[in-house]
């Protein structure tokens, strides 16, 4: 039986690019971790840079982000507030900067990110867009170079420590297992995730991953077969080991499970997934 782990899933990064900087903003909690990443990349020698995840509206973080100005582009990995809440502040403060996201909700000033493989610019980087659903539809990693080294921004389809939820029934499992299997091919890249601390192999942590979802779908099968009705009983019987106060973001889980599981045997689970 697989047990909810707190670990990172791959090895630490010991070192990161000169040109990538970490922001951490003051928001630590039990869905955000240490609080919420704030990654700043400028290649050497270069005036303008680039933001991922602008973080919660605090506006001492914000001004640490504007401090480290000039910056002409700010990206977004999906839509959750403590990702998105401070955009609008932000590009206040950096006089009008476009904000991008996959989702016209959360973009400013520009247009959505909308085509795979895209090149999003930044002064001496390359950027890439990997649109990878499944913790949110809106999902998006960044694959971003300079030179010879690469590192991917990977939001909250892969953390730095634990596992992230299938924010359900926005999220999608079927989605996110596909996600994780097309983050498996960066092998040996670091990945920069939205919370906790960098990995040193987005590879490495993509294949435990989907090693860890896959036994988990494993016991949901089990626990449904023992007389499981609803998402809540499912709770109860697979996440045991995981602390009460959290079982509300772990069945957000169970119902991308088991509407996964439905799709899978063409049955359809839906009276458990509303239960």
């Amino acid at each position: 039986m697989t047990g909810h782990f707190t670990a990172p899933a791959a090895a630490l990064a010991d070192q990161l690019p000169g040109w990538v900087t970490l922001l951490r903003a003051p928001n630590p909690g039990p869905m955000t971790l240490d609080g919420t990443n704030t990654w700043l990349l400028r290649a050497p020698g270069q005036e303008h840079a680039v933001v991922v995840d602008p973080g919660p509206a605090d506006e001492e973080h914000l001004a640490a982000i504007a401090a480290r100005g000039p910056i002409g582009l700010v990206l977004i990995t999906h839509g959750h507030p403590d990702h998105t809440e401070g955009s609008p502040r932000l590009r206040d403060l950096l006089d009008g900067v476009p904000v991008r996201a996959a989702d016209p909700a959360h973009t400013l000033g520009g247009d959505p990110l909308t085509t795979p493989g895209d090149g999003l610019g930044g002064p001496g980087l390359d950027i890439r867009l990997v649109p990878t659903p499944g913790h949110t539809g809106d999902s998006v990693c960044f694959v971003v170079a300079h030179g010879d080294e690469r590192v991917v921004l990977t939001g909250d389809t892969i953390l730095g420590r634990g596992t992230t939820v299938v924010a359900h029934p926005d999220g999608h499992l079927g989605d996110y297992l596909a996600s994780l299997e097309l983050l498996s091919t960066y092998r040996g890249i670091p990945a920069l995730p939205g919370h906790g601390p960098a990995l040193a192999d987005c590879a490495a942590a993509a294949e435990f991953y989907l090693a860890h979802r896959r036994a988990r779908l494993d016991q949901v099968r089990a626990a449904v077969a023992e007389g499981a009705t609803t998402a809540a009983e499912v709770v109860a019987k697979v996440y045991a080991d995981v602390d009460r106060s959290l079982w509300w973001a772990a069945e957000w889980s169970v119902r991308a499970q088991l509407e996964h599981l439905g799709r899978e045997s063409g049955a359809g689970a839906a009276g458990l997934e509303q239960a």
